[in-house]
């Protein structure tokens, strides 16, 4: 039963959590804090390029001038770590998941990795310092040289300290949703389009190196891989990209960050019988399980099966709450069968619930344009929805299944 909620509790907390918008001109008074730092440093570049033309730069001169602008760009690249990620973590997320210019460390950013990234760059900054003085030891007394070394030290062992307890956390938090996970994962059954042969791994093209590597095994991420009820475990590394015409490869290693969960972006993977889309699907929630997030997969007659239940027992509503513990849900097969009027208003209250809420993963054997064949008049505000916040890659060309019985049948 679904549980409710006071309503000035819930009034209460949507104000203590829109008090977050107080941080955002904090965040642009550090924007025109960079501003002062590019100013400053091309006033030190100017005055070191007007030394040496005119010959009074010395070599110990050009050296400390450039470490103090390498100091300026590191503390410079400190503000930028600190407003982008400092933003995007405790006021709004900015939502440029899967952008060609997103740095990779904005991908796993949360609190605890922002603090060991910021303890790491203070690290640097004060090794830069701590250079200066060595390089201008002449100059420098004994007392501020030893100093400085016993505060480079103390930020070196903070460093240490900060990324220790960040891995435990983060084990934690995670063990924490493992143990949430469902005890009767939806069981799939088993279709000839995942039961497709591992492709030769030594014709493999070159391209297939684009796809970002497979995240080392983890006991946690185990779990969910297999409460996600897979029905059966593939990696993208396996998948043969030569084989589907048209393919769109940088789609799908971008797709392999997993980043399309946190943006929560869907993806569909359209194309005939055979061209690898459940493979696809499946890679893809195991990397999502790999990347933290919890998944459930079943074929669109199971998801059907699943929600008439849930109606018929008068819980639809909590159902589709219930689902929302899963950042990501896979949807196979969609076309293969009709769905009556009913069965057709279950799958757009599924996709309408999560939409822009979380993820959704779809394979089907025929574009969104032909969906009303499946679902009826409730097509065009399914898709629209669906395909509004989505990446949809299609897969052309034969089955992978009659490729290998041909090549059979001429030996």
């Amino acid at each position: 039963m679904a549980r409710v909620q006071n309503p000035t509790t819930t009034t209460l907390g949507y104000a203590l959590f829109a008090t977050r918008w107080l941080q955002a001109p904090l965040y642009f008074g550090l924007v025109a804090a960079q501003g002062v730092y590019v100013y400053k440093f091309f006033k030190e570049l100017w005055t070191l390029i007007l030394m040496c033309v005119s010959g009074h730069a010395t070599e110990t001169y050009v050296m400390l001038a450039v470490l103090k602008l390498v100091d300026v760009v590191m503390i410079a690249n400190l503000l930028i770590m600190v407003i982008v990620g400092g933003y995007e973590t405790f006021v709004s997320r900015i939502g440029l998941q899967g952008h060609r210019d997103q740095p990779e460390w904005l991908s796993h950013v949360n609190s605890n990795v922002l603090k060991v990234k910021l303890a790491t760059a203070i690290v640097g900054i004060s090794s830069v310092h701590l250079l200066q003085m060595f390089v201008d030891v002449h100059h420098t007394s004994r007392h501020a040289l030893l100093w400085g070394t016993v505060i480079h030290m103390a930020f070196i062992a903070s460093a240490a300290i900060l990324a220790y307890m960040s891995g435990p956390m983060v084990a934690q938090a995670e063990r924490g949703h493992a143990d949430r996970a469902p005890t009767a994962p939806v069981q799939a059954h088993h279709h000839d389009d995942r039961q497709q042969p591992k492709p030769d791994l030594g014709t493999a093209p070159a391209a297939a190196a684009a796809v970002p590597r497979q995240p080392d095994p983890d006991a946690d991420a185990e779990a969910r891989i297999r409460a996600a009820g897979f029905p059966a475990r593939k990696v993208l590394e396996d998948f043969d990209q030569q084989h589907p015409r048209g393919l769109d490869r940088e789609a799908l290693a971008r797709l392999g960050k997993a980043d399309f969960v946190d943006a929560r972006r869907n993806v569909l993977f359209v194309g005939p019988p055979g061209t690898g889309k459940t493979h696809l699907a499946v890679a893809l929630g195991v990397r999502a399980c790999q990347a933290g997030h919890r998944v459930l997969f079943a074929t669109a007659a199971e998801w059907a099966a699943r929600l008439s239940d849930a109606r018929a027992a008068g819980r639809l509503d909590a159902e589709l709450a219930a689902l929302d513990e899963h950042p990501l849900l896979i949807v196979d097969e969609v076309g293969y069968t009709p769905c009556d009027a009913a069965t057709a208003g279950l799958f757009f209250q599924l996709v309408a619930h999560r939409y822009e809420r979380s993820s959704l993963i779809v394979t089907s054997d025929r574009p969104l344009g032909r969906w009303d064949e499946v679902f009826g008049p409730s097509a065009p505000a399914m898709t629209d929805r669906l395909a509004h916040h989505a990446e949809i890659v299609r897969l052309d060309g034969d089955s992978y299944r009659t490729r290998r019985a041909t090549s059979a049948w001429a030996d």
